[in-house]
């Protein structure tokens, strides 16, 4: 294999061999064009000229372009300029360019390297450095010429080969300046666009060392641009920047400084467009480029001004271009003046580059790494932009925007390489790196190869750290601006003003070194940007602030105006907004931060805050807690240092003007506590925090100042000494209105505990100012006391409640005592008139007056006060709780009653409200009405037992009675049914169903059943105890069970679907069974004795089977119902009818007899699956003798028949048994599925009921299969010699085999035909003797057979005949193979199939097709046997060389054809039909009959001639059209094959003398070696568009075929797919398996011709008939064909080795192209070669692959192109 060569002494064994050396050649032509094909700039021409010039050091560049008239176009007749102008860019067409500079001349060196290809220029400070771009100008010339000092070159071409030649000039001839002159190869090239190369002018200038550059047209100065240099100023590297790069390569040593401007003269033409004004202005559109017509104003504002509406400014542009295009053509002749102003910084770089790395940076660039190395930085500052704008005149001044459009970074800078390449830097700015390694077009950076990608990733670090210190350069002249400004306004602070004068400047800086993404490249801008962000020593960078330029981890990001603390450095919000970006990267970086907390914190400690700072503070505070960004914690450091003055104007006197944060606990609210009222030092005044929501003071860890804190502040100053007057609360009756009202409304919303405190606080205190003074509460009464003029009633008190004076204590009535004294006393007064005292009546009228104003105590001593008579109370005082409303109903029940005097008494009264509320009853209550109704019933009245019975029931709502549990009653009150007063009961002791009364339960009086509910008694006793008695008192009678059954099926929800309730009942002996002993059947009570059985145990109705048997009852059906819920069912289930045949098998057949018997066997047969489900009575059951078994037992034999020679008829004979049932266990007994053997041992044998059913429920519990028992023992006479008969029998047994099978379903067949056919033989003996033993039963029998199987193992099995079998005899004999359980009529029917014959059969319905077309199939098997002798001595043909002179006879006896075929051969699959098969056929086959026996019969030899198409094409291909396809000719919708015609004409001489076969093998060895890998990506050929089905060749490489690789497979062989398929992944993801298996059918057919497998390939078109073809060595097979012919079979594992054969011999056709490229007869010679050559090997591999199953599907994948 590969893997084991040693390919290192390979090679020293070739260089060793001695052989001819040659020297690689080059094709320069096609060199020069692959190299100028990288290319794809505009001006590489130009470009490589003038980088030439620049390192020649040259300081003017002229570029001239020299053009020719038309010659059918005339030329204007007038010498205006403008319109010889417009003819010659209209008209005119290039013919020569001339490129000169007044660089140094060629030196020798020079002149040698410019005749070299890939010799570059070895100076390292030179840009060139891979010796192709001078090659650039054959782009457009043919024959360059170069002269420079006193010596020239010419370059010519000889055919594809460039040579040169030297010339030297004389004195007068030689210049100073060197030029390049270049004849353009087409003269039909037009005038370039003048303003794309003045913009590329205008940017050689940039870095490179040129002064001018000139361009001409003919004899027009088209533009004259001039660089002008300051000089440069030498700065120092800041100490804060890391100066070397990454990787330590590299390191900035000093940087200058330096400042430049370009002047650009140009022709007005430039800015001319040739095409039409309505065209300019259409093509007017916004791009990324610029604007066409956009002024320089225009241009520079980008740098200066925000984005601009789009749609807006492209109109405006129009309309300048529009205006502008009309002056420029009026006067194209004149010119126009510009100038920008640049910015330069130079870098100078010192490399620190090992011995090693240079070495490899040499190999790679031809020159060695430059130790000293420049770096250049181009930008325009804000003031230089401005100063850009007042520089244009001219017509066309407006087209400096185009003009300049690449020299300054609009909206990305570009990599210089001495002139802009397409990489971006991703800045606003220019960088010029010479040294770094360009890719060969000098295009992008190369960050491929090793070396080089690590010193150009290096290089651009170097330009990250130079844009860093550039940077820093700029902003210190910011800085240097804002010093300026402060020293002229005498400030020390910076004024808002001074940094609006800088703001413009600062963002246009810092939107320079904003970073974007590079292109194409991203990662050159990445290095960029991580260079610059990260060089700095320290984390800080300088930027602009609200206190100037300062390192950034000293200034902020305030996110919000933070006017508190105003001294902090921030970041002013328009330079944020300016340059986002910018400073999006700060924070990225780690740069700078946002104000934090500690930020403030030292802010706020530094100096006290006014009240407007603190209003302001206390504001951002509250908003921070509002979007969680800070936490009380933090709030609380923050307020802990913090403090803030507070204005005396504002502050009360007993406040100290400092106010400490940190110090405050509490808040006001003034909705609460007014303002103005003094509040204590913990406490913020209300006017800092009026702005702010509670929530939020919540947040700070503040507490709202409650009334009952700042109360007792208010009461603590009262005592203080210091108080003055007006803030006394005792003293100051106006203090006092102001504080009371306070508590007061609050009053309602404090808690009981404040309440109290309030009260403790005040009560003792003189607070309540009255008309008398200053009172303590107590002492004070309400303004509506006017019972007594001289009391201390309250006045000057507003908004002071009620509820809150009198929980103080204020009085709102005169105590009892006082009034009763003065009352009592004006009543005996003898001034009194005679008026008497009060009576109870008017007393109540008087309190109830002023109820709500006497006090708790009052109230209560009022209810404990007897003062009141009852009727018919004999003047006795009782109190109010006592007594009863005065209502007539309540005087029935002798209860006690108010008496009332005066107005009747009305209980919707005032005073009948009052007196209730002291305690007189509206009604009595339950347990009051309960005793009465005893009391009643123990003296014997009745009539107040109904009164108080009927009083409960009827005010039992109205009353509210249902809320009172009359199970706490302890005293039986309520009457039975049936029994008097005497007898009572307790609710809990009756019930009220009368029903109940049959378990023996007391019922309560039916006519209170209606409100049964209402006492408290339950309708029916609990379902346990009922349960209970029923179990201890089962009924004794029918009848006594019907209604005592009935009454639970009431009650059937009660007991509930399962439960203990139900397995009790269910399992008690309840249900009354009669038996009597002369008939024991159900009903009959009379005479019979009574048992007692359980619902379990018995069933419902009357069964007629099984009623003898079990206890089937009836009692109706509501008390089956009940029976049904606990257990009782409508019969017996499979598993208690099994349990009864376990326990009582003979009883049940006794009793049953055997039909109803068997019927009971087949119930349980079908319910085998709930049987096994109760394992232990399924294995009862297999031992059991409850299996009902059958013997015949013969009435008779014949004593004349010896054992073994019983005759047939007498055996079969029914009326000669009789059959015997008995009861046995189910191993005792066989299930018949012999019949021949049951009928021979039958009298030995119990045997089950011959029904599947009881069958399989028989075999379920362990009986055997009679088969299983019997055991053959057969005795053979000697095999026939003529095995004539065995043959035909095996051929009519899988005839009629076939058509048996066919009618039975795959699970019942044990074995198919192909099985039989495989494994099945048949012998003919002379005799046949079979001896049959009947294991465990010592029973023999023997007999004569003619037919008898015999197997060795379950793989083989042989059928012995005689020499007469007997079809039935055959048919029992191979039935076992057939079905696995055989039926008596399988037997005939087999028998019958084999004693008709087919035409019989087909007229009974029979398929026998399938029979004739294997006949036919046996016929070609014969034919190919008859030529086995021919095609053997045709192979042997090409081994034996020596024999050569004997085969040519031997050939020429045999008409072996000669070594030009007289016939043309076809391509597989061709038709014979087709035109020119038809003519060859009819030509050739009168005067030379063609045979090819070998070849035509190679497929039946190997057994794969079925008739499927796949095999009539390889036929067809092999005979060369001498068999006609059937398949094909009714298979139109297939691919057609290949076919194919042989040019030459037919000739008819002699046969020509054949090659030798070591010749001819020769010829196929050559051809074998001759195949290549294909190593193109594409494979293209032109489609043609004749018709398919016409064309003549399948096998050429060129109908419709445009393929490209996309994979390779497992096996090595690439794979191509159509470029027409769409999506190739999804094709080759869902035919993975079937591609890796063609690869490996390929790969072994190659290993027979010793094929490496990289030579195979696989391609797959859509349409088309291309089987195979041969490109130039290559060969290439159709997946498609493989997939629709072969790969169904291929994956079934099927006919393996016939694809492989297919594939074999299209490979050998398409090797024969490597020795014929067309399809001629000598091509059809070498393919027949191929095949004899290596059939032998082909034969093998065909055995493998037929023995072989799955072959090469498994473990196979693709990996491609696509991704597969």
């Amino acid at each position: 294999m590969a893997s084991t060569m040693d390919y290192a002494r390979l090679r020293e064994q070739t260089m060793g061999s001695g052989l001819d050396e040659e020297a690689v050649t080059v094709n320069t032509r096609a060199l020069i064009d692959k190299v100028l094909a990288r290319y794809s700039g505009e001006w590489t021409t130009l470009r490589e000229l003038i980088q030439n010039a620049a390192d020649a050091k040259a300081t003017n560049v002229t570029v001239r372009f020299e053009t020719i008239p038309p010659p059918t176009v005339p030329a204007p007749q007038t010498d205006e300029p403008s319109a010889q102008l417009k003819h010659v860019l209209l008209q005119h067409t290039l013919s020569r360019l001339l490129v000169s500079n007044n660089g140094e001349a060629f030196g020798e060196n020079d002149w040698t390297r410019l005749k070299r290809i890939a010799e570059g220029n070895p100076d390292e400070t030179k840009i060139g450095a891979f010796g192709v771009g001078f090659y650039s100008v054959f782009a457009d010339c043919e024959t360059p010429f170069v002269s420079s000092g006193s010596q020239t070159m010419a370059f010519y071409w000889k055919g594809n080969s460039l040579f040169t030649r030297r010339g030297r000039l004389t004195a007068d001839q030689s210049r100073s300046e060197t030029c390049f002159m270049l004849d353009y190869r087409n003269t039909t090239s037009p005038v370039p666009a003048l303003l794309s190369l003045c913009q590329f002018l205008s940017t050689s200038l940039t870095f490179v060392g040129l002064e001018s550059i000139d361009l001409w047209l003919d004899q027009w100065n088209i533009l004259h641009l001039t660089k002008k240099m300051a000089p440069s100023a030498t700065l120092t590297i800041p100490k804060d920047v890391q100066s070397k790069t990454k990787e330590g390569l590299m390191k900035i040593t000093s940087f200058e400084y330096q400042k430049a401007q370009i002047d650009a003269e140009w022709t007005n033409v430039v800015g001319w467009n040739r095409t039409t004004t309505a065209a300019v202005t259409q093509a007017v559109s916004v791009g990324d480029n610029g604007l066409p017509g956009q002024s320089l104003r225009s241009f520079f504002s980008r740098f200066t001004s925000g984005s601009t509406n789009t749609t807006t400014v492209a109109k405006r542009v129009a309309k300048e271009e529009e205006v502008a295009q009309r002056a420029i053509a009026q006067d194209l002749g004149g010119t126009s003046k510009a100038t920008v102003f640049l910015r330069i910084s130079t870098f100078n770089v010192q490399t620190f580059v090992g011995k090693t790395f240079a070495q490899e940076l040499e190999r790679a660039t031809r020159k060695p790494p430059p130790k000293q190395t420049k770096i250049a930085i181009l930008t325009s500052s804000y003031d230089e932009t401005a100063a850009s704008l007042s520089t244009l005149t001219g017509t066309s001044s407006l087209k400096a925007t185009a003009i300049f459009q690449s020299v300054l970074p609009a909206k990305n800078g570009r990599i210089f390489i001495g002139f802009p390449t397409a990489q971006t830097t991703g800045l606003l700015a220019h960088i010029s790196v010479p040294s770094v390694i360009p890719t060969v077009e000098r295009e992008s950076i190369d960050l491929n190869a090793r070396y080089v990608r690590t010193w150009n990733i290096e290089m651009l670090r170097v330009a990250g750290i130079a844009c860093r210190i550039a940077y820093i350069g700029d902003l210190a002249e910011i800085k240097a601006t804002l010093d300026r400004n402060m020293a002229s306004v005498v400030s020390s602070k910076i004024q808002k003003s001074g940094l609006a004068a800088v703001m413009p400047a600062t963002i246009h800086t810092l939107r320079q070194y904003t970073y974007h993404e590079s292109t194409p490249s991203p990662n050159v801008g990445q290095i960029i940007e991580e260079a610059f962000w990260t060089c700095n020593q320290k984390t800080a960078i300088d930027i602009l602030s609200t206190r100037g330029v300062l390192p950034s981890n000293e200034v902020r990001v305030a996110s919000e105006d933070l006017s508190f603390v105003d001294n902090l450095p921030v970041v002013p919000d328009e330079l944020i907004d300016g340059a986002q970006g910018f400073f999006e990267k700060l924070q990225e970086f780690g740069l700078i931060s946002e104000i934090t907390t500690s930020d403030i914190k030292q802010e706020l400690e530094r100096r006290a805050l006014d009240e407007n700072q603190l209003t302001e503070f206390l504001k951002w505070a509250a908003a921070k807690m509002n979007t969680e960004a800070l936490d009380t914690s933090s709030i609380q450091a923050l307020f802990h240092g913090t403090v803030a003055t507070v204005n005396y104007e504002n502050a009360r006197p007993s406040q100290t003007p400092v106010l400490q944060l940190g110090q405050i606990k509490t808040f006001v609210n003034a909705a609460k506590i007014p303002a103005e009222l003094p509040i204590p030092s913990a406490t913020i005044p209300f006017r800092f925090t009026k702005a702010l929501t509670f929530a939020q003071l919540n947040l700070f860890g503040w507490d709202e100042l409650q009334i009952v804190p700042w109360l007792r502040y208010v009461v603590e100053c009262d005592n203080a000494s210091a108080t003055t007057e007006h803030e006394s609360l005792s003293n100051s009756p106006a203090y006092a209105a102001q504080v009371l009202p306070v508590i007061s409304r609050a009053w309602d919303s404090l808690s009981q505990t404040s309440k109290a405190t309030v009260i403790e606080l005040l009560v003792g205190r003189s607070i309540i100012p009255t008309k008398l003074g200053m009172r303590k509460p107590a002492q004070a009464y309400f303004t509506s006391v006017k019972l007594f003029d001289d009391l201390p009633t309250i006045t000057n008190l507003q908004n002071v409640k009620e509820k809150f004076l009198a929980a103080l204590g204020v009085r709102k009535t005169v105590q009892l005592n006082v009034v009763f004294d003065r009352l009592m006393a004006k009543s005996t007064d003898p001034n009194s008139n005679g008026e008497s005292k009060w009576s109870h009546a008017e007393l109540i009228r008087y309190l109830t007056s002023v109820r709500n104003d006497i006090p708790t105590e009052d109230i209560s001593r009022l209810r404990k006060t007897p003062m009141c008579p009852a009727e018919n109370g004999g003047g006795r005082l009782y109190r109010v709780s006592e007594l009863y409303e005065p209502k007539q109903e309540l005087r029935d029940l002798t209860l006690p009653i108010l008496h009332w005097s005066g107005p009747p008494f009305r209980a919707a009264s005032p005073e009948a409200s009052f007196l209730i509320a002291l305690g007189l009853k509206q009604f009595p209550a339950v347990n009051e009405l309960v005793d009465l109704m005893v009391k009643a019933a123990s003296r014997g009245d009745g009539k107040l037992y109904h009164s108080a019975m009927t009083y409960f029931i009827a005010n039992h709502v109205h009353n509210k009675y249902s809320s009172f549990d009359m199970s706490t009653i302890q005293m039986p009150f309520l009457p039975l049914q049936g029994q008097d007063l005497a007898v009572l009961a307790l609710p809990h002791e009756c019930f009220a169903h009368s029903k109940a009364a049959v378990l023996g339960f007391r019922i309560l009086r039916q006519d209170l059943y209606d409100h049964a509910m209402k006492f408290g008694v339950s309708m029916h006793p609990p379902i346990q105890a009922c349960a209970n008695y029923l179990v201890k008192h089962p009924p004794e009678t029918h009848a006594d069970a019907r209604v005592m059954f009935s009454y639970f099926a009431g009650r059937l929800n009660e007991i509930g679907p399962s439960g203990n309730l139900a397995e009790v009942l269910g399992e008690a002996s309840i249900v009354p069974v009669y038996d009597t002993p002369a008939n024991p059947k159900f009903g009959a009570e009379k005479d019979s004795r009574v048992r007692h059985t359980s619902p379990r145990s018995c069933f419902l109705g009357n069964d007629h089977t099984y009623g003898e048997i079990f206890d089937f009852v009836d009692f109706g059906q509501e008390a089956n119902l009940f029976l049904l819920k606990i257990g009782s069912k409508n019969e017996p289930s499979s598993l208690e009818l099994t349990q009864m045949l376990v326990r009582e098998p003979a009883r049940l057949l006794k009793t049953l007899s055997a039909e109803k018997y068997l019927a009971l066997l087949r119930r349980l047969a079908e319910a085998t699956a709930t049987l096994k489900s109760d394992k232990i009575l399924f294995k009862d059951l297999k031992r059991a003798r409850c299996l009902l078994a059958c013997r015949e037992i013969s009435s008779k034999l014949p004593k004349s028949k010896e054992r073994g020679e019983l005759d047939t008829d007498e055996l079969d004979d029914d009326e000669s048994t009789i059959k015997e049932y008995s009861l046995a266990n189910a191993e005792s007994m066989v299930l018949v599925d012999d019949i021949a053997s049951y009928r021979l041992f039958k009298e030995k044998l119990l045997t089950a009921p011959q029904e599947d059913v009881l069958e399989n429920f028989y075999a379920a519990l362990g009986s055997p299969w009679l088969s299983s028992l019997v055991e053959d023992n057969t005795r053979m006479g000697p095999l026939l010699k003529d095995q004539v008969v065995a043959v035909k029998l095996q051929k009519l047994v899988l005839e009629r085999c076939r058509l048996f099978l066919n009618d039975h379903s795959a699970e019942a067949v044990r074995h198919d035909t192909r099985w039989l056919e495989k494994n099945m033989k048949v012998q003919v003996t002379a005799s046949l003797t079979m001896s049959r033993n009947l294991r465990g039963y010592n029973a023999t029998h023997t007999e004569k057979r003619t037919a008898a199987l015999h197997r060795e193992t379950k793989k083989d099995a042989t059928l012995f005949v005689t020499a007469k079998p007997d079809s039935y005899e055959v048919s029992r004999a191979i039935m076992s193979l057939l079905l696995k359980r055989p039926k008596q009529q399988d037997y005939l029917a087999l028998e019958t199939l084999m004693e008709s014959d087919l035409r019989r059969l087909r007229m009974k319905g029979y398929n026998v097709d399938r029979i004739l077309r294997q006949q036919a199939a046996e016929f070609r098997v014969a034919e190919s046997e008859r030529q086995k002798h021919l095609e053997e001595e045709t192979r042997r043909l090409g081994e034996e060389e020596k024999a050569w002179k004997a085969t040519l006879a031997e050939n020429a006896m045999k008409n072996v054809r000669p070594n030009t075929p007289a016939q043309v051969p076809s391509m597989p699959g061709a038709f014979a039909e087709s035109p020119e098969q038809a003519l060859t056929a009819q030509t050739t086959s009168p005067q030379r009959p063609r045979k090819l026996p070998f070849l035509s019969n190679i497929t039946k030899h190997l057994g794969f001639d079925d008739g499927s198409q796949a095999s009539q094409q390889r036929q067809y291909m092999l005979t060369g059209g001498n068999s006609k396809p059937k398949t094909l000719e009714q298979a139109p919708d297939h691919p057609p094959p290949s076919s194919t015609n042989d040019p030459r004409p037919f000739r008819t001489s002699q046969p020509e003398s054949v090659t030798a076969p070591h010749q001819l093998h020769q010829n196929l060895v050559s051809a074998i070696q001759a195949c290549r890998s294909y190593d193109s990506m594409n494979l293209f050929s032109k489609p043609s568009t004749n018709d398919i089905k016409e064309t003549p060749s399948y096998c050429d490489a060129k109908p419709g075929r445009d393929i490209s690789f996309v994979a390779d497979s497992k096996p090595g062989i690439k794979v191509f797919l159509s470029n027409q398929l769409t999506d190739k992944t999804s094709f080759l993801s869902a035919n993975i398996v079937a591609l890796n298996g063609f690869a490996s059918l390929l790969q072994d057919c190659g290993k027979v011709f010793s094929i490496s497998p990289q030579t195979l390939h696989i391609f797959y078109d859509e349409c088309g008939s291309t089987i195979a073809f041969n490109s130039n060595g290559s060969l290439f097979c159709n997946f498609r064909y493989f997939l629709q012919l072969h790969w169904d079979k291929w994956q079934a594992g099927e006919r393996k080795g016939e694809v492989a054969t297919y594939w074999w011999v299209s490979l050998c056709h398409e090797l024969a192209h490597n020795l014929v490229g067309d399809h001629s007869a000598e091509h059809s010679y070498y393919t027949e070669s191929f095949v004899m050559q290596y059939f032998s090997k082909m034969v093998l591999m065909a055995a493998r692959y037929s023995e072989a199953s799955g072959h090469g599907n498994d473990g196979i994948s693709l990996t491609g192109q696509t991704g597969a």
